[in-house]
């Protein structure tokens, strides 16, 4: 039985992230993987059962580190303009320092493991997803109870309060904007764009 390697089993996690970016899901192979990681097919196996298994690990082990770091300093009785202030930075931050892992989660929500991982993430008991999602719930109960908010579906909260960063992050990766014109992104057009997502969400 071949042992394993801490350093490759890192190596296989990132080019996997990075192959998927690339390819696309249904363009990933383990032999792709394995080509790009310069080793041989039978090394991914050593790591993962298969390919499925690859992806969801890699889903739940970044996806927790983003919930934690977007998380970081965030006060569930925050008012909802601080609260939401701090959850666009943690998120701007997060992105801008892990853009691979952005376009990585895209690929994921358009397809069937996207499902898979909001089973597991609803069962997980991982303390940085249980504190995340604690804290959302009621950081929004809390600004519905103040009165600076009204009492929305959470779909419809998130896309209010968060669809216009990830848009510009989008936007942003693609390295040009819904006209076709060159675009990069900056602290100017993150914030004036917040106080408009504030002033839609804000009664």
């Amino acid at each position: 039985m071949r042992t394993r390697d801490i350093n490759k089993e890192q190596l296989v996690k990132q080019k996997a992230i990075e192959t998927i970016v690339l390819h696309g899901l249904e363009g990933f192979t383990i032999n792709k993987l394995a080509k790009a990681c310069g080793v041989s097919v039978g090394t991914p196996y050593v790591y993962y059962k298969d390919k499925d298994d690859l992806i969801l690990k890699i889903v739940l082990e970044e996806g927790a580190k983003m919930e934690a770091a977007i998380n970081k300093g965030f006060d569930p009785e925050a008012s909802l303009e601080d609260g939401l202030r701090i959850q666009w930075r943690n998120r701007f931050d997060y992105m801008m320092e892990n853009p691979l892992l952005g376009q990585f989660f895209d690929q994921i929500s358009s397809s069937t493991y996207h499902q898979q991982f909001l089973e597991m993430f609803a069962s997980n008991t991982d303390p940085f997803l249980s504190k995340f999602k604690n804290n959302m719930e009621r950081f929004i109960s809390n600004s519905v109870m103040r009165s600076e908010m009204d009492d929305l579906p959470i779909d419809v909260y998130w896309s209010i309060a968060f669809g216009p960063l990830y848009t510009l992050m989008r936007f942003h990766q693609q390295r040009h904007s819904i006209t076709g014109a060159s675009f990069e992104i900056s602290e100017a057009l993150i914030w004036t764009t917040f106080k408009l997502a504030l002033k839609a969400l804000k009664k």
